[in-house]
């Protein structure tokens, strides 16, 4: 007999999560984003930009510790990780468009480093995963013999 979705116990794969390497590249996009700005006469765009990649490296973390807290438990259950995640996420978008909204125009910096800031996440995560797969199907297929 199996267990219903909501449930079985919560399995997540390992991640190739790197926030110090993610924090580096945000300071890099930051600087170059506020320097950009600053040539074009926006310098605050820039600033608001650097505190929206701020505002994704946050939460990224918070999403780390909450997957650690809640796996680390007997039965961990999908609907707290969902629970979790609503929660950040509508925090996170208040935040965000609060800022935005007060400073605008120069406040929508805040929700363009927010939003490359989940580019950025995704391709830091999801390429390193895909190399290795890459890597373990050429193994795999480097150790086969040819039919006849």
């Amino acid at each position: 007999m199996t267990t219903p979705a909501q449930d079985a116990p919560l399995v997540l794969p390992a991640v190739a999560f790197r926030p110090v390497r993610l924090l580096v590249i945000c300071a890099v996009l930051a600087g170059l984003a506020t320097l950009g700005t600053a040539l074009l006469g926006y310098p605050m765009v820039g600033a608001f930009f650097a505190i929206g990649l701020a505002l994704g490296l946050i939460n990224a973390l918070l999403i780390q510790r909450s997957v650690e807290s809640i796996t680390a438990k007997d039965h961990p259950l999908k609907r707290n990780m969902a629970l979790n995640s609503a929660t950040r996420l509508l925090v996170m978008t208040v935040v965000g468009l609060t800022i935005a909204y007060i400073f605008k125009p120069q406040g929508l910096g805040v929700v363009f480093g927010m939003a490359l800031f989940q580019v950025i996440l995704v391709a830091s995560t999801a390429l390193p995963i895909v190399r290795k797969l890459k890597a373990q199907a050429a193994d795999g297929l480097e150790g086969e013999t040819p039919q006849q």
